[in-house]
């Protein structure tokens, strides 16, 4: 068994369709076909079903996936120490970013950082806060850049602090908010439930929810727009002056404001490009959003 044998069935576990990991791969499906029949035959199993709704693993290939990936995250690790021992800062990168940070303040870090690294090769994702902290925990990713406040057990660097507002097109009061057509958007669970908590200290009914949209910069392109009223963090407001902004308050006058976090292993730092990198971030002027 080899690594691209790891890398065939961690693929066709996560995609659960023979023609999609054909393609992530970019091999022919008759021979990601022929080569889990060698493994079948090498192992004396059965890997997986075939049947009308797809491809379903038996419990050995289950077991051989999960080795699989133990392998490939090994293979990773080793190649990692290998570039460690050189004393030149080079390796992959690997970065876990929500989308807001992704889009906002991510590439300017980046950009500052291979101007002054140039051998790194970065590879980044973007996920749910939830999900990257899951994906620093499980070393699929190095550093993850999140926003919200998680349970996360080992070392973390905040990042920046912003305010959370409500934004429309022209002034409005708050005391009117439950009667004026509200801009929701998909966002993750920590901010939903301050917003949610929020409304609820003020208010005794619910929120007019006129629009369900996709994200935070659509939301914004329809208050821009005079179609509603939205509750967004800075972070995606920029300079815009041409809004309105109230900043959320609890009950007790108290600013409510929305935390961004860099997470990592403490354990990964013994990789000098993590630990770098790490340096520079945490060396980086990111200031309070307003």
């Amino acid at each position: 068994m080899e690594d691209k044998d790891w890398m065939i069935l961690e693929t066709l576990h996560r995609e659960q369709n023979i023609t999609k990991t054909a393609e992530q791969l970019y091999i022919s499906q008759p021979a990601l076909t022929y080569r889990l029949q060698q493994l079948e035959k090498e192992f004396g199993i059965k890997i997986v079903n075939r049947g009308r709704r797809g491809i379903q693993f038996t419990a050995q290939g289950e077991y051989l996936v999960k080795y699989a990936r133990e392998m490939l995250l090994e293979l990773r690790k080793t190649k990692e120490y290998l570039w460690n021992l050189d004393s030149k800062v080079t390796g992959i990168l690997r970065l876990g970013a929500s989308s807001s940070i992704a889009s906002y303040r991510l590439p300017s870090i980046l950009k500052q950082f291979l101007e002054q690294y140039p051998d790194v090769e970065v590879r980044v994702v973007t996920d749910w806060s939830s999900e990257l902290v899951h994906s620093v925990y499980k070393q699929n990713v190095h550093i993850g850049m999140i926003r919200g406040d998680y349970d996360w057990p080992d070392e973390k660097h905040l990042l920046l602090e912003e305010s959370i507002c409500v934004v429309s097109k022209k002034k409005i009061e708050l005391s009117d908010l439950p009667n004026l057509p509200r801009i929701n958007y998909k966002t993750d669970q920590s901010l939903r439930n301050t917003v949610d908590h929020w409304w609820k200290e003020r208010f005794s009914q619910p929120p007019s929810i006129a629009m369900e949209v996709d994200k935070m910069e659509t939301g914004k392109e329809m208050v821009l727009n005079g179609l509603g009223y939205a509750i967004l963090p800075t972070i995606v407001l920029g300079e815009q002056e041409d809004l309105h902004k109230i900043k959320l308050t609890s009950k007790y006058g108290e600013p409510i404001n929305r935390k961004s976090w860099m997470i990592y292993k403490k354990e990964s730092l013994d990789l000098q490009l993590i630990k770098v990198f790490v340096d520079f971030v945490r060396n980086m002027e990111f200031g309070q959003l307003k």
